[in-house]
Order: structure tokens, then C-alpha cells, then sequence
């Protein structure tokens, strides 16, 4: 028989034996605080998501999903946004609904998961393959940049309803593969899977990550065939992750267009228009400025300045500084994912600023993945640095002031959440409506979909949009209201099968426009018979009269 040292029992202290067993220990541990990060946090961040109130976005979401878990999966008879969410919120929200029901908290709960997903992917990426101090220390200063967003136009962007920072998760997903797996044909093929998975749900992924992807391996490529002399063979991961990124911006077309072959539901394309040079510098640049402020927390233009914002201050400087060192080293460097999340960053910027799109702080939205991006870069460049840096004077000191800037963080964090959430103005007036049987009526679009969602669905507002044509006929100019056609569901306006007897007037503001076009209704449907004025609302009934059918016909 054959001698075999393999079948000898192995000595307690084996070298391999206990790097094996570390490396275990490690990676458990890694799991169990990563379930708890995102256990404290999901608790944290829903507290702090209902400092600002649900809005018809959200809400019009929630109905999706809670129609998809009643039977239409695809969504049959439904126009959503250009970002229809299909694959990504939607999904989740459904399983927040299984287990909470139809009501404001979905919104709340599940933008509290989807940002603490973000901040712990952020917070991955910046530990990178390291371990031990170096890589904890870098994991703390992603997550401490992204620790405590902004009261007000901070929660709205990224802590409310579904939005791009939603799609920086199976993002991030994708890049931790990248980064954590060996080169290997499969990989290519799962990170494009997932690319095509998130295009699906929002067409952003081609700037922030399909588009990065394949023009930074594309570069890789060029520099090691010309400046390395390698043959282009060697090349072939960089290559298969080019072609990847590409076909899963392709795929995610073909599968939408299957979804509407089988009934499922419309999307319009994205539409955006380039501004003009002047446009650009004098509105686009101040404007985003202001709003990569607000994203770090640190806007000292509309927020009176403290303490906390001040040490808001230092994470943008900790962001500036990683991109920088990323870009300073980026012809030469081999990081692979640090090369992306900074090609990310500057696609995403560059394609926002040269648009019309930008207009206002929640607008910003559109560049809300610059944050996790450029926190997970700071923690990957400036940790290890400062770690080879500990022998320098000075160096513990840094140390310690980064401690106390988080320290800060935790404790403007604290102040937040702590802050009183009242009933919401939507909670109220659905509670109204329903306590006086006025379950179904008309109005504008910030007053529907949201007044459905507060009252779990037993009051349904449904949208109302102002035609083009005079009603000659009838001897006035007001326009005719006809079926909303932004998020809305086609069978609500079938009157054989639903009903509506009042509409909600109501001013709104410069964020959320109201509907006040009473020329319109009154041209519409004729006078009404009761009117009530409700916390601002205008309610205005018709009794046992069926509204519906006096609709014009849908511009869809």
C-alpha cells in the first residue's frame, strides 16, 4: 500500500490548519456584523425616513408592488416613470408588504433597508481584500461619510422614495464580485447578469456602471497591449467584462420590450435635453454644487451653520481627497474597482451637468450614487495611507480627530432621529374622507396615489390630468379632465367597474405642484353639490353621480 502523509491526523498547530481557521473566524465575523450593521441601521434610518412625509412616488410604487402580490405580476394596464423599479424597490416592497401591509411605512422601511445596503456595500468596497485594522479603519470612514444625511432635502434624495441611490446597491453588488473574485470566465458573466438585472428597473445603470465598466477595461486593455507590450490574449478578462457591461445595457432593452409584448406594463424612454454653455455655468454648475453639499450633509447654504454640519465639511474633503488619489494614479493603477467607482462618478456628473435636468436640491437624485461611490473611495485610498503613515508625528492625531468627527457624526445622527414625526397631512385627510364615506375621488398627482397608500387603500384618489381641447360644446375654454396617465393603472378609470363622486383641490407648493384648475372640474363634471374645506384641501361632491364617465378619453 502506499504511503500517504494526507491520511496522518494533522498537528493542532499546522500553519495551513490555522490560516484556514482564521480565515473562517474572519469571514463569520465579517457576516455577523454586517447582519447587525444592517439590523441597527434599517431600525435607525426608518425613524429617521419618517421625518419626511410619503409622497405620491413612493406611494404610486407601493400600489405596483401590492398589485403584483395580488396577481399582476407584470403589471397589465399600468404607464409608470421612465424608471419603472421593476426588478430592484419593487421586489422589495414586496416583501415589506407581505409582512407590514398596504400603508406609509412601506416607503419607510423599505428606504431604511436600501440605504443601510448601501452604506454597508460602500463600506465593503472600502475595505477592499484587506484585513485587520487597516481594512475596519477603512470600512468606518465610508460608512461615517454616509452616517447621518441631511434633514429635509437630504431624507427626500435618499432616505424617501425609490431612487437612484436604490440603484447604487446591486451596483456596489456587482463591484464586490469584481473585487473579491479571482479572475475567472464566470465572473464576467454574473456581474453583467447582475448590470442587466438593475438596467431593467432603471436605465441610469448605463452611466454609473455599464458605460464605466467597459470604457475603463477598454483602457486597461490599450495600456497593457501598447505601454506592457502584453499580447491582447493575456487581456481576456478585461475584455469579457467590456462585452458583459455591454450586453447587459442591451439585454435589459430586449427584456422590457418583452414585458410589454405579454400585456405587461408601459415605460416611456428616459428624455433629457443638453444645456447650453451658458445654461451649464451659470445655473447647472451652483446648482449641483450646492446639492453634492447637500448630499454629504454639509449644506451651510440653506441650513444655519453648526457644529454638525461643520464636521460635515470633513467628509466632503475625505471624498475629494479619494477621487483625487484615485485620478492621480488611475493610468498606472491596477485596482480595478476603484478605477469604476471613479469613472462612475465622473459619467454620472458629467451627463447631469451638461442636461436640462437640473432644476432644484431633489433633483439631485440623479446623482445620488456620487455618495456611496465616493465614500467607498475614500475609505479605499486614504486608510491604507494613513495606517503606513503611523509612525509619522502627527499621524495619531489624525487618528483621533477622524474618531471625534465620527463621534459627531453619531451624535447629529442622535439629534435627528429623536425628533417628533406628527400624522402626516395625507394621514389626516384620508382619515377625514373616510370617517364622511368619500372613498373614491379625483385629483392632481401629489394628491392621489399617497391619500391611497395612508388609508391602505380603503380611500382611492385616483390622478386627473387637464386636456388640450375648449369644450366648445359647451360654451367654455376650460380644458377636459381626462384619465391620469403617470403611474396610474388604466382599469381604475373604467367606470363599469369603478366609481368617483368628489375631488380634492388643493394649492400645493413650488415642490409638490397642487390642483387647483376648479375651471376645469366644474367645465368637466358641472357645479358641485357640497363643498368642505379640509386642512387645506378643497373637497368638492357630487353625490351618487359616477364621475368617471363624464372623463375625456386618455392621451396614452
Amino acid at each position: 500500500m502506499p504511503w500517504n502523509s494526507d491520511l496522518l491526523p494533522k498537528p493542532l498547530d499546522d500553519p495551513a490548519r490555522v490560516a484556514k481557521a482564521r480565515g473562517l473566524r474572519r469571514r463569520l465575523l465579517t457576516l455577523a456584523v454586517s447582519v447587525l450593521a444592517l439590523v441597527a441601521g434599517s431600525a435607525v434610518y426608518t425613524r429617521l425616513s419618517w421625518t419626511f412625509p410619503a409622497d405620491s412616488d413612493g406611494a404610486s410604487n407601493a400600489l405596483q408592488a401590492w398589485q403584483m402580490l395580488h396577481g399582476n405580476p407584470l403589471l397589465r394596464g399600468w404607464m409608470l416613470s421612465d424608471v419603472s423599479f421593476y426588478t430592484t424597490e419593487l421586489p422589495q416592497y414586496m416583501l415589506v408588504e407581505l409582512a407590514h401591509g398596504l400603508n406609509e411605512g412601506v416607503i419607510h422601511i423599505a428606504a431604511a433597508i436600501t440605504y443601510t445596503l448601501a452604506i454597508l456595500f460602500a463600506a465593503l468596497l472600502a475595505a477592499g481584500r484587506g484585513t485587520g485594522r487597516t481594512a475596519a479603519g477603512a470600512a468606518c470612514v465610508a460608512a461615517g461619510i454616509m452616517l447621518a444625511p441631511q434633514l429635509s432635502a437630504g431624507i427626500l434624495v435618499l432616505l424617501s422614495s425609490p431612487d437612484h441611490i436604490g440603484t447604487s446597491v446591486p451596483v456596489m453588488l456587482a463591484w464586490l464580485i469584481l473585487d473579491r473574485a479571482r479572475p475567472r470566465w464566470g465572473v464576467p458573466v454574473l456581474v453583467s447578469l447582475i448590470l442587466g438585472w438593475a438596467a431593467v428597473a432603471d436605465a441610469l445603470v448605463l452611466y454609473v456602471a455599464a458605460a464605466p465598466l467597459a470604457l475603463v477595461c477598454v483602457v486597461r486593455v490599450i495600456h497593457a497591449t501598447t505601454r506592457l507590450r502584453a499580447p491582447l490574449a493575456s487581456q481576456w478578462y478585461e475584455l469579457m467584462l467590456a462585452a458583459g457591461a455591454i450586453v447587459a445595457v442591451a439585454a435589459s432593452h430586449l427584456a422590457l420590450r418583452l414585458v410589454a409584448a405579454f400585456g405587461g406594463f408601459s415605460s416611456p424612454a428616459p428624455k433629457t435635453h443638453v444645456a447650453t454653455l451658458s445654461h451649464l455655468l451659470h445655473h447647472n454648475v451652483p446648482v449641483v454644487a450646492h446639492g453634492l453639499l447637500m448630499l454629504f450633509g454639509a449644506d451651510f447654504l440653506d441650513f444655519p451653520v453648526s457644529a454638525f454640519l461643520v464636521l460635515h465639511l470633513v467628509g466632503v474633503l475625505l471624498a475629494v481627497a479619494g477621487i483625487a488619489v484615485t485620478a492621480w494614479r488611475f493610468p498606472r493603477d491596477r485596482d480595478l474597482v476603484a478605477q469604476v467607482l471613479l469613472a462612475g462618478i465622473a459619467i454620472n456628473l458629467a451627463v447631469f451637468l451638461a442636461s436640462t435636468s437640473v432644476s432644484w436640491l431633489p433633483t439631485m437624485r440623479e446623482i445620488d450614487v456620487v455618495l456611496p461611490f465616493s465614500a467607498a473611495l475614500a475609505g479605499r485610498q486614504l486608510a491604507p495611507r494613513i495606517a503606513a503613515a503611523a509612525r509619522w508625528p502627527g499621524a495619531a492625531g489624525i487618528t483621533g480627530a477622524l474618531a471625534l468627527v465620527g463621534a459627531g457624526y453619531l451624535a447629529g445622527l442622535w439629534h435627528d432621529v429623536v425628533q417628533p414625526v406628527p400624522p402626516t397631512q395625507a394621514e389626516r385627510l384620508a382619515a377625514w374622507l373616510e370617517g364622511h364615506h368619500l372613498t373614491d375621488g379625483l385629483s392632481g398627482y401629489w394628491e392621489s396615489n399617497v391619500v391611497v397608500l395612508a388609508s391602505g387603500d380603503r380611500v382611492r384618489v385616483r390622478l386627473v390630468e387637464t386636456g388640450h381641447g375648449p369644450l366648445a360644446s359647451r360654451g367654455v375654454v376650460s380644458a377636459m379632465l381626462t384619465p391620469g396617465v403617470r403611474e396610474s393603472d388604466s382599469a381604475w378609470y373604467d367606470p363599469a367597474h369603478a366609481t368617483a363622486d368628489f375631488v380634492l383641490l388643493f394649492p400645493g407648493s413650488a415642490a409638490f405642484p397642487g390642483f387647483t384648475d376648479r375651471g376645469s372640474v366644474v367645465a368637466t363634471f358641472g357645479k358641485p353639490r357640497r363643498t368642505y374645506q379640509v386642512d387645506g384641501f378643497t373637497v368638492l361632491v357630487w353625490p351618487h353621480t359616477n364621475l368617471l364617465a363624464r372623463l375625456g378619453p386618455a392621451n396614452r
